[in-house]
């Protein structure tokens, strides 16, 4: 069976979303349902269609990669879906909520309590130790000094660096430092881990003990969509959606893709 259960996976991406909930107000098992999504740039004059109507759908618990060339569209499709931008059609559900509609304070709202984000470049203060780092959201919500240290040493233990809280980032290597910068993501327990280019930074090696932590959290049912452009990166998803001219050109189990693509080593 699938990733998307009793539906069946679109080799096409197409009308998959509108199966998906059938037109209707998608369920909560559905974190992530785009309809006909579209998104155009006016570039000095000149339409850039950066979207050019994208049906999407990702169950709750689902582990994606989104990967397609530069100008595919994904980095768009991943601002629209961490609510950074809205449509100029289309509408985006996410976790039941239309979000294509909200005003930009109610996208704040919604980005800050659904979404984790984890970039290539990891942003962490560096005269901060790591659990300050992943405090720091919790600090922003208002959440108190106690309940703040706990949650964030939680986050810290589900990405195995419980032994180096107290270490300041140049005291981690570049792997340890990007996981601070997952546990950060994590500790205001989003809907979403939505990961862009997460190990551009790092080195084949570091970047699959990454990999391995992104494993683990959706073993642990944690929903992970990642943005690559790269083929050996996405094969660690459960499931890859490539994206060509502002379209989903596939939409594949992990295994289906890998046998497209011919790749020899990929992940298990």
């Amino acid at each position: 069976m699938s990733a998307l259960g009793d539906i069946g996976l679109s080799t096409t991406g197409e009308r998959l979303a509108v199966t998906a909930t059938n037109g209707a107000t998608p369920t909560k098992d559905w974190v992530i349902v785009t309809r006909q999504l579209k998104r155009e740039y006016d570039m000095g004059g000149e339409i850039v269609r950066a979207l050019r109507g994208v049906d999407l759908a990702i169950r709750r618990n689902e582990y994606v990669a989104i990967m397609g060339p530069s100008g595919s569209g994904k980095s768009t499709l991943m601002n629209l879906i961490g609510c950074l931008d809205t449509p100029n059609e289309g509408e985006y559900w996410l976790s039941g909520q239309l979000v294509s509609e909200m005003s930009d304070d109610q996208l704040a709202r919604v980005r800050n309590r659904e979404i984790g984000f984890v970039f290539q470049t990891f942003n962490l203060l560096p005269r901060a130790s790591a659990l300050q780092n992943v405090e720091l959201p919790l600090v922003y919500a208002g959440v108190s000094a106690d309940e703040r240290k706990k949650r964030a040493s939680e986050a810290l233990q589900r990405v195995q660096l419980g032994e180096r809280m107290h270490h300041r980032p140049n005291e981690l290597s570049g792997g340890q430092r990007q996981r601070v910068a997952i546990a950060r993501a994590l500790v205001n327990r989003p809907s979403i881990l939505l990961a862009d280019e997460p190990t551009g930074n790092l080195d084949s090696t570091t970047s699959e003990e990454i990999m391995k932590v992104f494993e683990e959290l959706a073993q642990q049912g944690q929903t992970v969509v990642m943005v690559t452009h790269e083929p050996d990166i996405a094969a660690h998803a459960r499931r890859v959606v490539v994206l060509r001219d502002g379209v989903i050109a596939s939409d594949e189990t992990r295994e289906q893709f890998i046998e497209r693509v011919g790749l020899t080593h990929a992940a298990h």
